[in-house]
This record gives C-alpha cells, structure tokens and sequence, in this order.
C-alpha cells in the first residue's frame, strides 16, 4: 500500500486488501488517502473547506452555474466536488496539488485559471483535511472509482 498509518485509538483489520479502521482513532501519513478519514477529519475539512472553498465552489460542493463553459476572461469557472463534477476522477495526488500549488501550476502550458494555489494558508495536513471531507460526500461508486485511481497512479 505504501502508506503509513498512525494508531492512536483503535485497531485496522484488512479485508480483501482494504483497511477498515475499527475505531476512528487513527489517521494516515504521506499524500495520498487510500483508507477512509476519521470523523474528526472530515470535521476539520467541512470547517476548512466552508471558510476556503465554498465561495467559489459551492456551500453543498456544487460549484458555479455552468462550470463547462468559459467566461468572458476564457477561464473556467469552479467546478463542483460533488459527484457531477470531475474531481473524483483524479488521483490524490493530483488533487492534494491543485489545492496546494494552484490549477495553473499544476496543468501548466500557460494555463490560466482562478484557482489558487494553498500553500500559504492551509497546511499539508489541512488540504489533506479538505479532500477527505471532499471524497465523504460521494456515492459509493465515485469513491472506489477514485480509490482505484489514486492506487494505480
């Protein structure tokens, strides 16, 4: 799996590959998410990603009107993070670097986009926080979906 999990409280068991975490005690290390967060994480993402993310990408994840299309600036605007959107198709990886570094930084190729990048405000552990809350809100297959590509990545 190449991650490292810390144990504080609770106990992992894998099952058919997977680790489910029987109590919501632990967290994982690294930047990439192949298990489930704990409640308290996805707490502190929800929080996070209301006081950084919903103005542009929605209070309930759901992005702004028409997404698809480009503004007058040629720039797209926020797409949503709920399962309409596209961002369960990216790896963790991926994702953890466009929050961190911005849209453009990361396409690059003159890319130009409103997106940000969060290394000055938010912490690794914090972005990580935000894309757990983020991955909480999506249906079942969404989330293997993404799952499978942020461990074949």
């Amino acid at each position: 799996m190449g991650k490292a999990l810390r144990n504080t409280v609770g106990i992992g068991l894998v099952v058919g590959g997977v680790i489910l975490a029987v109590c919501a005690g632990w967290r994982y290390a690294g930047t990439a998410s192949t298990a489930v967060a704990s409640a308290d994480i996805i707490a502190q993402g929800r929080q996070i990603y209301a006081g950084q993310c919903a103005a542009c990408h929605g209070a309930d994840l759901e992005g702004q009107p028409d997404w698809r299309t480009p503004l007058a600036s040629g720039r797209l605007p926020a797409p949503p993070h709920d399962e309409s959107g596209h961002t369960w198709h990216h790896r963790d990886e991926v994702l953890f670097r466009i929050v961190k570094e911005g849209t453009a930084a990361v396409v690059g190729g003159g890319y130009e986009s409103d997106m940000p990048g969060f290394a000055d405000l938010l912490s690794d552990a914090e972005i990580r926080a935000v894309l757990d809350y983020i991955k909480s809100t999506w249906p079942e297959r969404e989330r293997n979906y993404q799952l499978d590509v942020s461990r074949s990545g």
